[in-house]
């Protein structure tokens, strides 16, 4: 009986770890054996939830606001530091604001813009050195199903995302002579501390039911397990592709 293949990215950083689907994907890597660089504001790890001591001591927590592009490469500079190298990245750091789009400022926009996007667009960018001296890689960007849905009042959030499709699928064929691959995982309606407010509106809660065929909204575990399987199972052919996690919501209709 041949044993299951070992994971060859051995050290992944992870934007927005300290709450989320950030500190969700953070556990579920350290579970798995990796090394996590914890990269937040903060610098101190995920925050809405105990982190076993087992999972602690293979969890780098690092400061890192990733609209300053500097620190962003300073952060990856001090986890390939103390690891040795950087095989995996996730994009997961974001903001959420809504709004009618005939009072929604540009400047309101432009953040969304800036963290969402060109922040993933950046992260990427720095990470790409680190990861063609560990001989290739792999990155994943947290889009949204969004990305491909007309949503009242979420015109900055739906662009975006659509943009986080966009620039994976640009740098999956831009990055593979370097051996690099980029996926999206776009998850649905997902129970995260922001999200789970809006479960507290019978109706809101009715309307989410109904609309993901599944009949319940996504758990951040979920999502993390996907993401540290595309990590762990390292499949070669796999890049520049969308994975939506959403129960089926956005095919529905």
């Amino acid at each position: 009986m041949t044993s299951p293949p070992q994971p060859l990215a051995r050290t992944v950083a992870v934007t927005g770890a300290s709450r989320g689907l950030g500190a969700a994907i953070s556990l579920e890597l350290a579970r798995r054996g990796f090394t996590v660089g914890c990269l937040s504001r903060k610098g101190i790890g995920p925050e809405d939830q105990a982190v076993p001591t087992d999972l602690a001591a293979r969890m780098i927590n690092l400061a890192c606001d990733v609209t300053d592009e500097a620190e962003a490469r300073a952060a990856l500079d001090a986890l390939t530091e103390k690891t040795g190298a950087l095989n995996a990245i996730v994009n997961n750091a974001g903001i959420h604001k809504q709004g009618r789009s005939t009072d929604f400022s540009s400047t309101d926009f432009a953040e969304v813009m800036s963290v969402n996007a060109t922040a993933v667009f950046a992260m990427c960018r720095e990470a790409h050195p680190f990861l063609t001296a560990a001989g290739g890689g792999l990155i994943v960007n947290i889009g949204s199903h969004y990305d491909k849905m007309g949503v009242r009042q979420h015109a900055a959030y739906c662009a975006a995302k659509a943009a986080v499709g966009a620039i994976t699928r640009c740098l999956a064929v831009e990055w593979a002579r370097d051996k690099i691959r980029v996926i999206d995982v776009a998850p649905g309606f997902t129970l995260t501390d922001l999200n789970k407010p809006h479960m507290e509106s019978e109706r809101f809660r009715d309307f989410i039911t109904r609309a993901i065929p599944l009949g319940r909204p996504g758990e951040p575990e979920e999502v993390a397990r996907f993401v540290a399987a595309l990590i762990g199972e390292d499949i070669p052919f796999a890049t520049g592709e969308t994975y939506y996690l959403d129960g089926g919501q956005a095919i529905s209709n």
